[in-house]
């Protein structure tokens, strides 16, 4: 692909963002293209080094804020038709509550989440508190006792165990949920065409 078609289509798809932030962006890999080729690239392999216009439109909308992307196209001399603003205020019934439900079941899933560390953190409270009674057992001459606490402790440490490597995942899996629709967010906002 030759500069033209990735810079033009770049601001195709990026313009929807201010005015100098889309003309920094552009600036800058024109820039970089030209620093490419000075140092023995053709024009075609330093477009093709950033990858995808797709992979460079993700990577610099997740770098520009979602409130400057949304204030950009707010304060915009657009403007909405008649139409557009009367079935929003209509639909405000509907709209606002599914966006409500939306961002209920976002924090309930974090809440899960925290509340599943917070189960991990006890499992550990619980297995260093039966080391304690065990140990106790032992010196009192309950041994019996202080083997069947050794034996929670080692299931207290595997649930413990278990319970981070779930919740890292699930931090994971909402974290990457998470990313993916605030970038939602933003090309709802950002571009005209061949949003992905």
């Amino acid at each position: 692909m030759k500069r033209e078609e990735f810079i033009g289509q770049l601001e195709n798809r990026l313009s929807g963002l201010p005015k100098d932030e889309l003309e920094g962006r552009l600036s800058f890999y024109s820039e970089m293209i030209d620093s490419r080729m000075e140092n023995g690239m053709t024009e075609e392999e330093a477009v093709d080094s950033f990858g995808s216009v797709d992979d460079v439109v993700e990577h610099i909308m997740s770098e520009i804020p979602l409130t400057k992307v949304v204030r950009a196209n707010s304060s915009s001399k657009k403007g909405l038709p008649v139409w557009a603003i009367v079935l929003l205020i209509v639909g405000f019934p509907i709209w606002f509550s599914l966006l409500v439900a939306v961002f209920a079941v976002f924090l309930g899933l974090w809440i899960a989440v925290l509340s599943l560390y917070i189960v991990a953190v006890a499992f550990i409270i619980a297995a260093v508190a039966s080391v304690v009674v065990a140990v106790y057992m032992f010196i009192t001459g309950r041994i019996a006792i202080g083997i069947m606490l050794v034996g929670v402790t080692l299931i207290l440490v595997s649930f413990t165990i278990v319970a981070f490597v779930v919740t890292n995942l699930l931090v994971r899996g909402m974290g990457f949920l998470t990313k993916k629709t605030v970038f939602g967010i933003k090309s709802l906002f950002i571009g005209k065409e061949g949003r992905s």
